[in-house]
């Protein structure tokens, strides 16, 4: 991460109750779900991939304040909770970011192998205090397939929270799919979220 020049004294947000906010729309992911289900790919894992990609193109979602001073990471991975069918126990899992790889589905295998080890007790879940969570490159993701939600509400651990979560839901029959981005007004503004959209429809299209 670097230090980035950023007047946090003087931030109309900075001392709101919570500058916490969110913002939901819908995104097509059609090319992406019959890719899918042509083949032995994971919706959940390549959803979470451009997610985590479209987040990471932009630059105002990956900043924290860390001993009263304004960082920028320089990309966050991804926390998601992850659940064995059948079962109700969810487990955590951190991964690297698909530009870490030399494409996407070289990345999906990688987190296919994670997942399937962590929730067999081969590999340790991830485990990190929340309070400890605003001060790593994370962001916090969660997928919610059983609901093809409108909006949402997320819980805000304290008002000076940061870290972006991002939740998506069920694909509907038009193929339409809602992602949901709660984020911090201290950093980010409507055209940040615009940006966000925007890159995850991009990713979402890019599969043939």
């Amino acid at each position: 991460m670097k230090k980035i020049d950023f007047d946090l004294e003087n931030n109309p947000f900075k001392n709101f109750q919570s500058a916490r906010y969110t913002m939901s729309a819908r995104i097509d992911v059609e090319k992406l779900w019959k890719l899918c289900k042509e083949n032995d790919y994971s919706f959940f894992i390549l959803s979470l991939g451009c997610l985590s990609n479209a987040l990471n193109k932009v630059s105002n979602l990956k900043r924290r304040i860390i001993n009263d001073e304004a960082v920028e990471y320089d990309y966050l991975e991804a926390v998601s909770p992850i659940m064995a069918e059948g079962s109700e126990e969810y487990k955590e899992m951190r991964v690297k970011t698909p530009q870490c790889f030399s494409d996407i589905f070289e990345w999906h295998d990688y987190v296919r192998e994670i997942s399937q080890d962590i929730l067999n007790g081969k590999m340790e879940r991830f485990h990190l205090e929340m309070e400890k969570r605003d001060f790593t490159n994370i962001a916090n993701y969660s997928c919610i397939p059983w609901v093809d939600f409108e909006s949402i509400t997320t819980c805000v651990l304290n008002p000076d929270q940061i870290q972006p979560l991002i939740t998506w839901g069920k694909v509907n029959e038009d193929f339409k799919m809602s992602v949901s981005i709660t984020v911090s007004h201290i950093f980010v503004h409507g055209r940040d979220l615009a940006y966000f959209f925007e890159n995850a429809q991009k990713e979402f299209d890019s599969f043939k």
